[in-house]
């Protein structure tokens, strides 16, 4: 067998095109991205410092509140910086381990994400469910332990396809139809077999939405459960209050990855930039709104926010 039969070539770097069908208005479409990443930038930092300046936050929901904070922030900066340069300076280029780099935050980052909602949602049920259990449930060391079997679940599941990628020939023109590196559309590129690629990556996708989604509502089938026995009309609303800004972040992160995934099977004619649009949307949209829910409904948040700024003012 050839040398070139059993080793890979790759183009020295990639040409991110942005959004196809929409180049002429790249510069106007970055304004609202900018936007929304640089509230991302400020909200997901706040949260960050309140929860760590204050003792009294050091708490469960709060600690998996600091790391859905996080995941947001890496998530949002490992694609807008690059989006925003070729929007602005149309700096398409991106070196090829580099896209590689990429893509592997961004996906092990979102599916990350997933797993810290799956564990808030879990933390909601014990405070509702078994209320008298939490703090001994609930301790540092399983929070730790949840935290690091999500950052592992993620890493195992996302390491296999930037080799894959590698593997390819890439034959075809270096020019990535999107705005960032994602893994199907690195895959449109290469050259030969692509069909485990294909399986693989919708596999894993199926595979952590459906699943972690389930394990979600299930909780809240018992939370709803458990609330709907309550005594007085006060109590359940204080006990499914503490529930909103959970539902909100999930609703805030699912809802995209679901229209998307739907327009995929149901609407296939829809102009290219419609998908990109909407990926975009799912990469900018929870860490912006995430902050803002729990700021707004979590009563110690708002106060540290208050007084931030009143201490300001003053």
């Amino acid at each position: 067998m050839s040398t070139s039969n059993i080793t890979s070539t790759h183009p020295a770097a990639f040409l991110l095109v942005g959004i196809p069908g929409l180049e002429h208005l790249h510069v106007w479409i970055s304004i609202p991205f900018c936007f929304t990443y640089t509230l991302a930038l400020l909200g997901n930092c706040t949260l960050l410092f309140i929860i760590q300046a204050d003792a009294a936050l050091h708490e469960p929901m709060y600690l998996f509140l600091a790391m859905l904070a996080t995941i947001d922030l890496v998530l949002s900066s490992s694609t807008l910086p690059k989006m925003l340069a070729v929007f602005w300076f149309r700096d398409q280029e991106i070196n090829f381990h580099a896209c590689l780099t990429q893509m592997f935050f961004l996906h092990s980052f979102s599916i990350m994400e997933s797993a810290v909602l799956l564990a808030m949602a879990f933390d909601r049920y014990v405070a509702i469910c078994k209320p008298l259990h939490y703090t001994s449930v609930l301790t540092r060391p399983l929070i730790t332990k949840i935290g690091m079997a999500a950052m592992i679940r993620a890493v195992a599941l996302v390491t296999p396809l930037p080799f894959l990628l590698r593997r390819f020939h890439y034959c075809r023109s270096p020019k990535i139809a999107h705005c960032y590196c994602e893994h199907m559309a690195v895959v449109k590129l290469a050259c030969g077999d692509t069909r485990f690629n294909n399986i693989y990556g919708i596999a894993v996708a199926m595979f952590i939405t459906v699943l972690d989604l389930l394990f979600v509502i299930l909780s809240y089938i018992f939370i709803l459960h458990a609330v709907l026995q309550l005594a007085s009309q006060e109590a359940r609303y204080k006990a499914f209050g503490t529930c909103v800004s959970h539902i909100g972040a999930i609703l805030s992160t699912y809802t995209p990855v679901v229209i998307s995934s739907v327009m995929h099977r149901v609407a296939r004619r829809v102009a290219p930039h419609v998908h990109i649009l909407l990926a975009v949307f799912y990469l900018l949209f929870p860490p912006m709104v995430n902050p803002i829910i729990y700021g707004v409904k979590t009563k110690q948040i708002r106060d540290h926010v208050l007084s931030l700024f009143w201490k300001k003012s003053v």
